[in-house]
């Protein structure tokens, strides 16, 4: 292939198939690293752009923001980051620096959040990419490259709230869904130090969640269940996407507790418990590049382990189907052939 030629995996059109997809290898800014890809974890995130379920997404598509591989070439001002060093790369490539946001520091808020993806113009199922330097992570030595794909959004995702929103050990958190950022959550929750509880519409994952740190499973659906923890928890984070019965979630937080929303469920509730209970809903996006740092460190220090599915870059269509139909365990890492740059 022409050196000058980036190979990659692109949706046409809205909900399409991806397509082995050529472009020309962008401009590279005097700020910015060019990363010749090993390694890209699919994100049902990536599904839903596919999907423009967000009202962004342009066409051709190449998605793709959870991504490994190593610095091919520097821009002139670059001085962190050198040729050859392996890196990770997540949901954010880049930030205005301009906005109120990104003046505090709180870069993952940008202003202009559409244009900074990774994946802005093209992503990560590619053979090359090109990013802000400052979005740019070296890797811990030792962490695999495909454990450290997954961190890169699913760790990050996950891991800020848990240590933004819990103060102390006692804290007792319940985590909704047992799934890509479920099992993650469980694992470093337990890791701070948390009483965890793992809630999930699936019985038969019981023992899967209790062997990743929980001390206790509940299946949302049983009512006996459910009511044994009626004002129970400080903390919900609801990993889960899809219909959720938020009134009995609101019946399980303690007064003035919090449920923390990282992924995007279907949401209709009635406020009573809200108000009378003085409860709060709030979301949690990505985090700073401090925070990414400080997860990488407290991952790699405390073996957070991801389960993972290697396949071929080229099997990209069947690793979306998979996700797609709730098979994977729990998160698919595709890979790319070094014959393929």
């Amino acid at each position: 292939m022409n050196p000058s030629t980036i190979m990659g995996y692109a949706a046409l059109a809205t909900g399409q198939p991806l397509e082995l997809f050529t472009y020309t290898l962008p401009k590279l800014e005097d700020y910015e690293v060019r990363v010749a890809i090993t390694h890209c974890g699919l994100c049902f995130t990536d599904i839903q752009a596919i999907d423009d379920f967000y009202h962004i997404t342009k066409f051709p598509f190449v998605p793709g923001h959870e991504i490994v591989g190593y610095v091919s070439e520097v821009g002139k001002t670059v001085s962190e980051l050198k040729e050859g060093d392996r890196v990770g790369i997540g949901w954010q490539g880049r930030a205005c620096m301009k906005c109120e946001w990104c003046l505090r520091g709180e870069v993952n808020l940008c202003q202009d959040i559409v244009r900074t993806a990774a994946w802005t113009p093209y992503g990560g199922f590619s053979s090359s990419i090109a990013v802000n330097s400052g979005f740019a992570y070296r890797l811990p030595n030792g962490m695999p490259s495909e454990v450290a794909a997954v961190l890169m959004c699913a760790g990050i995702t996950v891991f800020t709230p848990l240590r933004t929103y819990s103060c102390s050990p006692s804290v007792r958190i319940g985590i909704i869904g047992v799934g890509g950022l479920g099992h993650l959550a469980i694992q470093f929750a337990k890791a701070f130090g948390y009483e965890v509880t793992a809630i999930s519409s699936s019985p038969g994952k019981k023992e899967e969640a209790l062997a990743l740190g929980a001390d206790q499973f509940i299946v949302a659906g049983d009512e006996g269940a459910m009511r044994k923890v009626e004002y129970y928890f400080d903390l919900l984070l609801c990993t889960a996407h899809g219909e959720i019965d938020w009134e009995s979630m609101l019946e399980i937080l303690k007064k003035k507790g919090k449920l923390i929303l990282v992924g995007f469920p279907e949401m209709t509730l009635r406020p009573i418990d809200l108000v009378a209970h003085q409860l709060s809903i709030s979301g949690s996006f990505l985090g700073t590049p401090g925070d990414m740092r400080e997860m990488l460190f407290f991952a790699q220090t405390h073996d957070i382990q991801p389960m993972i599915e290697l396949m071929p870059m080229a099997r990209i269509n069947k690793a979306i189907e998979r996700l797609k139909e709730n098979k994977a365990r729990y998160r698919i890492v595709l890979v790319n052939d070094p014959k393929d740059k």
